[in-house]
């Protein structure tokens, strides 16, 4: 079992710069990537960025160029680094984890979800 905290989240002015953070637990070991999505009401949640453990990134279109997606494997932390900020990019983002296991494939977990609101 892996748990997922996300913190970061807030509200912040057009063009500003937030960095969300995720910090795993548990059976950490077992984690082949880690990732960000978002969702709003009556969408479909979406990728952001996601990282695996060998360092290969993926950004949605829509925010390459204004996040980055990092990890602190020592920590058992990633990081998203908002800047640019628009208000298209009001969601709650989700931390995603996925994790290999044996016999049962890969398994996705996720944080609690933390609000991002752009005023503009």
């Amino acid at each position: 079992q892996v748990q997922l905290v996300e913190s970061g989240g807030g509200l912040v002015q057009a063009g500003g710069s937030l960095r969300l953070s995720c910090t795993a637990s548990g059976n950490i070991f077992s984690i082949i990537a880690m990732g960000w999505y978002r969702q709003a009401p009556g969408k479909q949640r979406e990728l952001v960025a996601s990282i695996t453990t060998g360092g290969s990134t993926n950004y949605a279109d829509s925010v390459k160029g204004r996040f980055t997606i990092s990890r602190d494997n020592a920590k058992n932390t990633v990081y998203l680094q908002m800047s640019s900020l628009k208000p298209e990019d009001t969601f709650v983002y989700y931390c995603n984890a996925r994790a290999e296991t044996t016999g049962w494939g890969n398994l996705d977990y996720w944080g609690q979800g933390t609000q991002v609101t752009v005023s503009s």
